[in-house]
């Protein structure tokens, strides 16, 4: 059941979140059941493909314990701390085995749903981000399975598994995310009206220091940025540069100041 009460693991979260959130787990084991080779590096990143995919194991199993209510220390927030922790981590567990780590994506994705089963869906939960509801907190992990399931696609010459329904899962997190990850100047004013094709509209402002994102556009926005779904998540993930999507005429802009809407993604770092 997708719809209807909220008895069990998938009627506790949004409509189609729990089935994406299984789903992504297991076409990114079918991808890595087909790796002979995860000493080759992945296009983009610091990492070998043993390493991305243990990463992820290593991060759905902190977010089962997450969901959970377990609290588990990773980094202050900053994406610099958060960094060294997945290094750190990434020391300590040794397994870079293809097979081994896609049944650990699988298994841990399952034991995140299983933790939610029945769980409150009103209670805080604590994450290197924040805190957040399990419905966040759940699209946080489809965004960063996604993520990184792009990175191994990429690195397999595969095709990735990104789509307009997993995106519009996404954007829950992202837009708790995006204060979060500022990294704008305390000078800097602008007012912009966020628009995914086929999806939703929002706004992002920011002034004196702060960002602020509203369920809707800003009354005086000073760029309308329209973004194709798939390029929308990329950008926001730090795998696409605003002026590649540009020139593949996946964002389009206009409005008082256009011109600021190459800059809107530099205005947050990506953890």
């Amino acid at each position: 059941m997708e719809r209807g009460t909220r008895a069990s693991t998938r009627d506790s979260l949004p409509e189609g979140l729990g089935q994406a959130i299984r789903e992504t787990a297991g076409t990114i084991a079918a991808l890595l059941d087909g790796a002979t080779d995860t000493t080759v590096p992945v296009p983009g990143l610091e990492w070998t493909l043993g390493e991305t995919a243990a990463h992820l194991a290593l991060a759905n199993g902190l977010m089962a314990e997450l969901a959970a209510g377990r609290e588990r220390p990773y980094g202050d927030g900053t994406p610099q701390s958060l960094a060294a922790a997945n290094a750190r981590s990434l020391t300590e567990f040794s397994e870079r085995g293809a097979e081994p780590l896609a049944a650990m994506i699988v298994e841990q994705a399952d034991a995140f749903l299983a933790a939610l089963d029945g769980a409150d869906s009103d209670r805080t939960l604590v994450t290197p981000l924040g805190p957040m509801g399990p419905d966040v907190l759940a699209s946080y992990l489809l965004t960063h399975m996604l993520g990184h399931g792009w990175d191994l696609a990429r690195g397999l010459g595969r095709p990735h598994m990104i789509d307009r329904t997993r995106v519009a899962l996404c954007l829950p997190f992202l837009k708790t995310a995006m204060p979060r990850v500022a990294v704008a100047p305390a000078g800097l004013t602008a007012q912009y009206t966020l628009r995914v094709r086929g999806g939703e509209t929002f706004g992002v402002t920011f002034a004196d220091g702060t960002v602020e994102v509203l369920p809707g556009p800003p009354e005086r926005s000073d760029c309308t940025i329209l973004t194709e779904p798939v390029t929308f998540l990329l950008i926001a993930l730090g795998r696409l540069g605003p002026w590649q999507a540009m020139a593949r005429g996946g964002v389009l802009a206009w409005g008082r100041k256009p011109w600021l809407a190459p800059r809107f993604p530099t205005l947050f770092r990506a953890p």
